[in-house]
């Protein structure tokens, strides 16, 4: 009779070691190396100050910023990483007098007739979609609201932007001159921005806002102020409170 042909079973032991501390130091050293060129030369984070962009970005929101998207192009860095021109409605990043850093979102680029009616954009005769754009109760201000203004009526206005307007204006209309940007607050009636101090020169946009990693839960000037008291909270409440600190669900909350 013919043999049948055995065949070696596998061992079913697995053979596993700890790495060597020599492996865990470089696989640390690695991972240390990467964080810092993200943070270096690809991500930032930054913190949110202030209620101008609500409620697209909430006052104690942490971004993490695309530093860049917006960074001067050449044919061979386009294949490495993803630059694009800055278009109207990106929120972006850039350098200011003080403070240092301001977000905002573009509503007009070089080229474009900006006016305000009543609170609403019109960019080249054509008014603005903007389902981010808050207008929360405030003192009226018809500079603010209807723009550009002809009369030098409010003190939050910068002097040498108000003598520049004048210059930019045709047909009550503001025109949006090469390499400047047009940029406003989505909480639109507490906002600083473009109508206040000008626009934006196109080498001060340094990044564009691409995740909140972590949010607290801060109070806004523009929020409605609740009553406290003095009373004792029961163990279940207090561990609400303790839950309550953070916006849990916009912890990776993509911004746009």
């Amino acid at each position: 009779m013919s043999s049948i042909p055995q065949v070696d079973a596998p061992s079913s032991r697995i053979s596993l070691r700890l790495p060597t501390v020599h492996e865990s130091f470089a696989s640390v050293l690695r991972t240390i190396v990467v964080a810092l060129f993200l943070l270096t030369f690809i991500l930032q984070p930054f913190l949110i100050p202030s209620e101008s962009m609500e409620r697209t970005l909430l006052v104690g929101d942490f971004l993490l910023v695309d530093k860049q998207i917006f960074a001067p192009t050449d044919r061979l860095s386009q294949w490495i990483l993803p630059y694009r021109k800055v278009q109207c409605g990106d929120i972006v990043v850039f350098h200011h007098a003080d403070p240092p850093y301001l977000v905002k979102r573009v509503v007009g680029i070089p080229g474009d007739h900006i006016r305000i009616e009543n609170g609403r954009v019109l960019v080249n005769d054509v008014m603005l979609s903007e389902p981010y754009a808050a207008f929360e109760p405030a003192p009226p201000s018809a500079f603010r609201d209807n723009f550009p203004g002809r009369i030098y009526d409010d003190p939050n206005i910068d002097p040498v932007w108000w003598h520049q307007l004048q210059s930019l204006t045709r047909n009550g209309e503001l025109v949006v001159p090469s390499g400047q940007y047009f940029v406003l607050g989505d909480n639109r009636n507490h906002s600083k921005d473009s109508r206040f101090w000008g626009l934006v020169p196109r080498q001060a946009i340094v990044a564009q806002p691409l995740v909140i990693y972590f949010s607290l839960r801060r109070p806004s000037s523009t929020d409605v102020q609740q009553a406290t008291d003095d009373r004792l909270v029961h163990d279940r409440e207090l561990s609400a409170r303790l839950v309550a600190f953070a916006r849990w669900k916009r912890i990776f909350h993509v911004v746009h």
